[in-house]
């Protein structure tokens, strides 16, 4: 059934173009979903609005009402660090600025890496996630420490020699030793690499057993594993929906 969907122009085949078209139909179907599904829980006055209010009551009322029940130093630290931060990508999100959230600016605001207006956010925070020594930069070593804890003081697997020559290599583009706002863009947001076209290039790629650069129903079902560890079918959980779901 999910086959037939993917087939637009119905011809019996699936082209790379229409299983990317789909996966970014199922992407977008995700997304929106897993906004609904936790609308209620934030939209405390039922006016199909979220302000910053209600969400901020209901993310962290208990911690501000109880602060005495957050004395361990972890805890304080990560409420204090991630409150301002929620209050700006939700500022961020909400591109009319009356503190309240429509449903497109809630999902900018839960989902900022789908949105062109939230993309210097998304920078930022990675930026702050990565940067230790809060310099304003990521260096070599704060790229490595955020993939590889290196505990035991050995030496370090091959992994991480080969990620520290892609951090000289392709990461480092003004070679001055460290990452900076643009660079980090860069690496996390690339503008020429289309998620949704390199999975559908490899879905055809790896089932395309007659290698006419297309799929028959035939060639997905005999590969169907692949197809269920993919986003093509929300990584399988797509085959337990009814048709009309899809």
């Amino acid at each position: 059934k999910i086959v037939d969907r993917i087939d637009d122009d119905k011809d019996g085949y699936i082209t790379t173009e229409e299983l990317k078209t789909w996966i970014k139909r199922v992407q977008k179907r995700y997304i929106y979903e897993n906004v609904a599904k936790v609308w209620k829980d934030y939209d405390l006055n039922k006016d199909d609005k979220i302000a910053w209010e209600e969400y901020k009551q209901a993310t962290y009322g208990y911690y501000l009402e109880n602060p005495e029940e957050f004395q361990d130093a972890t805890d304080q630290h990560s409420f204090k660090k991630m409150l301002p931060r929620d209050e700006r990508r939700f500022k961020a999100a909400d591109l009319d600025g009356d503190l309240a959230a429509t449903r497109e600016e809630f999902t900018a605001f839960l989902h900022p890496e789908e949105f062109e207006h939230m993309k210097n956010i998304v920078v930022l925070e990675t930026l702050e996630d990565i940067d230790k020594n809060e310099d304003g930069f990521v260096d070599q070593d704060e790229y490595i420490a955020d993939m590889f804890a290196n505990e035991e003081g050995g030496p370090e697997p091959d992994w991480v020699i080969t990620e520290r020559e892609q951090f000289s290599d392709f990461r480092d583009l003004n070679k001055d030793g460290k990452m900076d706002k643009d660079e980090i863009q860069h690496w996390i947001l690339p503008q020429d690499y289309d998620h949704a076209l390199a999975e559908a290039r490899h879905l055809v790629y790896e089932s395309d057993i007659d290698k006419d650069q297309k799929l028959t129903k035939e060639e997905v079902l005999d590969n169907w594993n692949m197809f269920v560890g993919s986003q093509a079918t929300n990584y399988g959980e797509d085959l337990t929906r009814n048709h009309d779901e899809l």
